[in-house]
This record gives structure tokens, C-alpha cells and sequence, in this order.
């Protein structure tokens, strides 16, 4: 008997073959339409790979700290699951980022996961000049106020 994920493998392969002959019948929107989730699943597993690598982690640790399995995070990360959004979210909490997915051109979709680190730089913008002339003055002030509690007591 041939399990799931075999059959699964197998599918995959033979859609791919048949994109790659460029056969074009009546299936053709269907093959399209089945590289198009095939793309998507291999960037979501990049993406995962890419922000945990870039965290050191191995993937034990990122599959306890998002309540997974190793070998779930391991199919995921070869673009043999297409994870769901609670599980995104699970994900992007465990390797400390917001993940982001943006359709970019026609029926192509954008993986991304950014680090909560550069997520607060970029929210974080230039304040305004009055503000910038203040802050020298209110440090002063606590430096100050410190001198001034050593002094008395």
C-alpha cells in the first residue's frame, strides 16, 4: 500500500514533468494552478530556513518552541506542507518575527518573516526637532538629579 506522503511525492513529480514538457490541454490550468502552491510552499519553507538559521536555531529547537515536531518542521521547511495561519503565526512567535505574505504581480505571492528587531527600526522614525533639542536637556537633568541624591544623602 502506498502511504500519503508517497502518493503526495508522486503527484508532485508528475505535475511537475508535465509542466516541463509543456503539454497543453485541457489540464494545463490545472497544472499552472498546482506549480503556483508548489512555489508557495517551497518559499514558506525557505523562509522558515532562513530566519532560523539566521537565529542558530536547529529545528528541535524551533519545533518545541512553535509546538511542532521535528520532522514537521523539517517537511515544512522542503516545501512539503502548506502550513496554515494559526501555524504561521506559531512559527513567526517561535523565531521572535512578524511573518508577512504580499501578492506580488499576477497570482505570485511573497513569503517573508521579519525580525521583531527590525520591525520596532523601521516603526521607529526621526523625532521631531523639538523633541530632539529636549532629550539632551531632560538626560541632563537626570544626571543632575543623581548628583544631587549623592550629595545629600
Amino acid at each position: 500500500m502506498v502511504s500519503h506522503a508517497q502518493w503526495k511525492l508522486a503527484r508532485d513529480r508528475k505535475v511537475a514533468a508535465s509542466i516541463s514538457e509543456g503539454e497543453d490541454n485541457a489540464e494545463s490550468a490545472e497544472r499552472v494552478r498546482r506549480r503556483r502552491e508548489l512555489d508557495l510552499a517551497w518559499d514558506l519553507g525557505q523562509a522558515v530556513y532562513d530566519r532560523r538559521t539566521a537565529l542558530g536555531l536547529a529545528q528541535t529547537e524551533l519545533a518545541r518552541r512553535a509546538n511542532m515536531t521535528q520532522p514537521q518542521v523539517s517537511k515544512l521547511e522542503l516545501g512539503g506542507s502548506m502550513p496554515t495561519v494559526p501555524l504561521l503565526v506559531r512559527l513567526a512567535r517561535a523565531m521572535e518575527a512578524d511573518f508577512s505574505l504580499r501578492p506580488d504581480g499576477e497570482d505570485v505571492v511573497r513569503v517573508s518573516f521579519i525580525p521583531h528587531v527590525a520591525a520596532e527600526e523601521e516603526a521607529r522614525t526621526e523625532p521631531p526637532a523639538t523633541e530632539r533639542a529636549s532629550a539632551p536637556a531632560a538626560e541632563a537633568e537626570a544626571d543632575a538629579g543623581t548628583e544631587r541624591t549623592a550629595a545629600t544623602g
